[in-house]
Order: C-alpha cells, then sequence, then structure tokens
C-alpha cells in the first residue's frame, strides 16, 4: 500500500496511511566496468552491488558510485536512481529467475515508493539526505546487457516499472533501513507514471501535455520534447 490523495474543496490534500513504511531496502553502488558485447566490449557503470552504510549522497552521485557516459547518464538531475523492491517479484516470476537488490541499476531499492504516487518534484528526506523526484528512467541497451537479454529494454519499457531518478537538494548520508520522508510536494504536478504514460504511450493527450511543458520541477529536456509533441498534434 502507498499513500493516497483525496480532495478537500480546490485543494489535493496527501495522505499518508499510519500502515505505510518508506524505507531504503538497499543501497548499491558500482564503478564503470568494461563487459563484452556485441563481438566487442562496452563501458557502463549499470553493475551496482549492495554496500554497508550509511553511504554519503553528494550532488551529482553517491560516494562509490559512478557512471560511464555522462552525455546521458548522470548529471544533477540524475544523481540518484530509485527502483522499488516490490517491482523485483514480479520480474521474478517474468523472467523465472531471482534478482538481486541493484540488478536494475538502482542506488536506492525503496520500498511503499511507486511510480503511480510518486510526484515530479517531491521532496524526500532519505537519512540526513534530502532528495527530489525528476523523472522516470527511460533505458538505454545496457540493462539488455546487465541481463544478458537483448529484448530487456523493451520488455521494462511496457512494464512500465520505471523507477525514478532524484536531484540531490541536500547531501547526506543514506544506509539500508532508513526510513523515507515526504517533506514537500507540489500539489499541481503530474505523477512519475503520468510523465511515462505521456512519453511513451499516450503521447497525444494535449491536457496533459500542457501541465508538463509547465512542469518546473522536470528538467528541460523532458519539456521541450513534450512541447515538440504539442506542436507536433497542433499542426
Amino acid at each position: 500500500m502507498t499513500y493516497r490523495e483525496w480532495r478537500r474543496g480546490e485543494s489535493t490534500v496527501l495522505v499518508i496511511p499510519s500502515n505505510v513504511d518508506m524505507k531504503v531496502i538497499s543501497v548499491n553502488v558500482g564503478l564503470p566496468r568494461e563487459v563484452a558485447w556485441d563481438s566487442g566490449s562496452v563501458r557502463t557503470g549499470i553493475y551496482k552491488q549492495p554496500v554497508r552504510g550509511p553511504v554519503r549522497v553528494q550532488r551529482l552521485n553517491l560516494v562509490g558510485d559512478k557512471q560511464a557516459d555522462l552525455s546521458v547518464h548522470g548529471g544533477p538531475y540524475k544523481a540518484s536512481y530509485a527502483y522499488p523492491a516490490e517491482h523485483y517479484a514480479y520480474w521474478c516470476r517474468e523472467l523465472g529467475e531471482e534478482l538481486p537488490w541493484g540488478m536494475f541499476g538502482e542506488n536506492l531499492t525503496t520500498e511503499g515508493l511507486d511510480e503511480s504516487t510518486v510526484g515530479i518534484g517531491d521532496r524526500f528526506r532519505v537519512g540526513t539526505a534530502e532528495l527530489s523526484v525528476t523523472q522516470p528512467r527511460v533505458p538505454c541497451y545496457k540493462l539488455g546487457i546487465r541481463f544478458g537479454r537483448p529484448e530487456m529494454v523493451k520488455r521494462f519499457l511496457n512494464s512500465r516499472r520505471t523507477g525514478f531518478y532524484f536531484a540531490v537538494a541536500q547531501e547526506g548520508e543514506v544506509d539500508s533501513g532508513d526510513p523515507i520522508e515526504l517533506i514537500a510536494r507540489n500539489e499541481n504536478s503530474l505523477t512519475v507514471a503520468e510523465i511515462f504514460r505521456l512519453y511513451a504511450f499516450e503521447t497525444d493527450d494535449r491536457e496533459t501535455l500542457q501541465k508538463a511543458v509547465q512542469l518546473e520541477a522536470l528538467p528541460e529536456s523532458w519539456r521541450g520534447y513534450f512541447q515538440e509533441q504539442m506542436q507536433r498534434i497542433s499542426r
């Protein structure tokens, strides 16, 4: 169960039921490595391993963690990647194998958060750090390399179980077992699931596109893409 919303007059009020346990299940880091791919090799930072903390969260990454290709990975809007632990049961059934935490390249394996309730711009206290949700994850081919399944990127996208990226609003330390506390939310935002739906599935939703292009917490690259979508459907 995750947090829900109810309406009071014209305002949307966030309600977190007392039985919701939002916390970090695992902290995962890894340095780039060369791996075999397509009769050659490729450098990737997707291989993450659980570590015992506390681990320092810095503006661009966690200590002990780096990205290989900074043109598409990392940066202030992708400083940390979170993936819900609840999704692992689905993937274990789909793939017929057990999966270790960090398998999706996430830095934080979380409990109690999911794409349908986490909003763009939501700010959380995680350990002593403060993290702000920026965008869903759209993986590259390296996810297929990690799983040894070239079709994994397509399966991942079709599942809509994308996880989400954080920007670091305040540096600090995180550890497995740390509680996750929602400390700020823009009530006019869109959820991670809504942004991804707009990107990959319902690309002609003019009303939601209009809302997305005005969402300041969403990175400029995403807003620019949605602006182009609006122009396309207006022709």
